[in-house]
């Protein structure tokens, strides 16, 4: 009965992403309000109306759980056998499960999201110092405690469910058990192709984003490169060849390596704009934003502003399009995690995984959108203009252009990073969707890796031909809303098991 199951998962998950990926190639011209990017934006928008408190309530209900689950008894639980030691060293688990997590985002929008809060506030000011302010905290927010923390609880109930209860890495695994026998396999079909759906087009989006960045810094470095979706496509088929390669290779080769390649260059870019930037600026926006970050999170946390129509607009845009491509992206990059934190205790885990991304990523806004705001207010550069102009994924590049030859080569060095951060993320997510496929199996066929490396990056180009950001936005949204509800049955199933437990005090 599994294995007929996992292949019905299989078949229907590829039917599903065909399909998609066929209605995305008729434009708007030929089909009208019926084309992908109109339907799918027209469903984002009725779901960040109707059901944006849900969002809300989820992500601040994830913080609140993380706090209280490296605070209590259960820590000491080990995420398998008394015996079971970790695979990886503590870097190399860090540098995977960050590359995985958000790579490409932080690259996308570490210039761009801070701009465009200083101008498009969450609350309309026309003061500007004040406006920097609210930027960075929000950006924080966005970025910060509340996606971490959704992967590190969905992933301490798949490493859990996977090596504490010795079942196969399914999602579905860790959600059929609340439920009566005769019922658990349809449960576990439609939670499996859930999870495969909503983890191709999450990561699809980001693959997009990265293949419009990848095109934009080419553009910077050479103006006879245009920016346009035919460039975008050709990277999004060369990158897909190199991360097909590397998924050939196992976790213990091209993953990890990538990783600690990409965190080797993370590093070395954010610290070369740190000491060639305003650095004394950005150390000061730094301490200062993780206060008002601290400050504000539990009003910002639940805002929604149902008296005032354009700051409801404002949330449904950024807040809550964020909590829907975590959420999208979840299955993936928690059942990730999940497989290379095997012999960890919960308590190392929630610490590993919430506590330290957290901080880098609140770094890296500093140092990149730090540089941004301060010349935009400081040396009235107007790099708003360059992004209103060529596009968010342009921001990076004109703030760097500040810089003279040592933007250039950090420019490189941005665009290298990018390419690594895209072939890890879509690296990683086809042996997550390999998994998902296999019947959990924890070394899926290479065969079956190739054909979901080959699906994310068609849907990828589809989606930016079918409406480029916003069509990638949508998506994510509309990915997101139907894994809300396993995720609710995953924490049922967790917690009822994790009363069970019998803690040695």
């Amino acid at each position: 009965m599994r294995k007929k199951n996992n292949y019905q998962v299989y078949f229907i998950s590829v039917g599903i992403c065909c399909l998609f990926t066929l209605w995305g190639i008729f434009p708007e011209s030929m089909i009208g309000n019926l084309s992908l990017g109109v339907v799918t934006k027209n469903i984002q928008d009725f779901i960040s109306t109707k059901f944006g408190w849900l969002y809300v309530l989820l992500m601040v209900f994830f913080v609140i759980l993380c706090i209280w689950l490296l605070f209590s008894k259960y820590g000491d639980i080990k995420l398998g056998k008394k015996e079971d030691v970790p695979q990886f060293s503590y870097i190399s688990w860090l540098a995977m499960l960050f590359s995985a997590g958000m790579g490409i985002g932080l690259i996308f929008w570490g210039v761009a999201e801070p701009l465009q809060h200083l101008y498009d506030p969450a609350v309309p000011s026309q003061d500007l110092a004040k406006n920097a302010r609210e930027s960075m905290t929000y950006t924080f927010f966005h970025w910060g405690l509340q996606p971490w923390s959704l992967y590190a609880i969905l992933g301490l109930i798949i490493a859990y469910t996977t090596f504490r209860k010795d079942r196969p890495a399914m999602i579905s695994e860790s959600v059929i058990y609340i439920f009566k026998e005769k019922y658990r396999s349809k449960i576990a079909l439609f939670t499996n192709v859930i999870a495969i759906t909503a983890t191709v087009f999450g990561v699809a989006t980001s693959l997009g984003l990265g293949a419009k960045q990848i095109a934009g810094g080419l553009n910077f470095l050479n103006s006879s490169i245009p920016n346009e979706f035919l460039i975008q496509l050709l990277i999004i088929v060369f990158v897909t060849i190199l991360y097909l390669i590397s998924a050939t290779t196992g976790l213990d080769k091209g993953v990890k390596l990538l990783s600690n390649a990409n965190i080797i260059l993370a590093v070395a870019l954010m610290f070369g704009v740190l000491f060639i930037g305003p650095t004394s600026y950005i150390l000061d926006l730094f301490v200062q934003s993780i206060g008002n970050y601290i400050q504000d999170l539990s009003k910002i946390s639940f805002r929604m502003s149902p008296f005032d129509d354009s700051g409801r607009q404002w949330i449904n845009q950024w807040t809550l399009f964020y909590w829907a491509w975590w959420i999208s992206w979840s299955p993936y990059v928690s059942s990730f995690i999940a497989r290379i934190s095997k012999g960890r205790t919960i308590k190392e885990f929630i610490s590993g995984v919430l506590i330290v991304p957290t901080v880098f990523t609140f770094l890296w806004f500093s140092v990149f959108g730090g540089s941004a705001i301060w010349q935009e207010l400081f040396k009235n550069k107007h790099l708003i203009a360059v992004i209103q102009e060529k596009g968010t994924e342009t921001g990076l590049f004109a703030m760097l252009a500040d810089y003279g030859n040592l933007g250039k080569i950090i420019t490189g060095i941005a665009i290298l990073l990018i390419s690594t951060f895209f072939i890890t993320s879509a690296d990683s997510a086809t042996f997550v969707l390999g998994m998902f496929s296999s019947n959990g199996s924890l070394t899926p066929s290479r065969q079956i890796k190739i054909i979901w490396g080959i699906i994310q990056s068609s849907i990828a180009g589809i989606l930016l031909y079918a409406g480029g950001l916003d069509a990638l936005q949508a998506v994510a949204v509309l990915a997101s809303f139907p894994f809300i509800f396993v995720i609710v049955m995953m924490l049922i199933q967790f917690l009822t098991n994790l009363k069970k437990e019998k803690i040695e005090l």
